[in-house]
């Protein structure tokens, strides 16, 4: 299988996962869209599972690259935050749920293999939230008031329910980055 076809079948399957949900989509729908046999699809994936995994782990990689270029790009913490949360506007500008949450709205009926991988993402995500809190609370920047893992689950929270009431709604409301700061206390 060539490499864009494999492309090809990647960001297919993530469209479905992303718009009607892993359980809603089959390498049959795949293999009108991409326009080959399921036999073909199975080769290269042999369970759906499969493709499901290469998705999250290919977005796991590409959040901690934004991580990176968001600390690089913003010096203090309250940026990095609303840097993060435009990476949730960015997702759903395609009108399409965030992978995290597209995910979890199914976690029991995900394979464990990929219950696992929404888990570490999801955990990769709060990790790197009160990394930055930390570090605005350890430089003055942001208040001391308040467990900082209880506002990283916050944070994540609400990004994650705004997006799904955004797409319910078909409503184009940004979420006020000013949330954000009344949750991390901005001094």
């Amino acid at each position: 299988m060539s490499i864009d076809t494999r492309a090809s079948l990647i960001k297919s399957a993530e469209y479905m996962l992303r718009s009607k949900g892993y359980a809603a989509f089959s390498y049959a729908d795949l293999e009108k869209v991409v326009g080959i046999k399921k036999a073909s699809i199975h080769h290269h994936f042999p369970k759906k599972e499969d493709l499901g995994a290469v998705i999250i782990e290919s977005y796991i990689q590409q959040s901690i690259l934004d991580f990176e270029r968001i600390e690089q790009d913003f010096p203090n913490a309250f940026g990095r935050l609303c840097a993060f949360a435009s990476l949730f506007r960015a997702a759903m500008s395609d009108g399409m749920l965030p992978l995290c949450g597209a995910l979890a709205a199914e976690m029991a009926a995900l394979p464990d293999k990929l219950q696992v991988l929404t888990r570490q993402y999801f955990e990769i995500q709060l990790k790197w939230i009160k990394k930055i809190i930390d570090e605005g609370v350890a430089c003055s920047e942001l208040s001391s008031k308040g467990d900082t893992h209880q506002k990283a689950f916050q944070i994540l929270s609400l990004l994650e329910g705004s997006s799904f009431v955004r797409w319910a709604m078909n409503d184009g409301t940004e979420l006020d980055p000013a949330i954000i700061g009344n949750i991390v206390n901005v001094l």
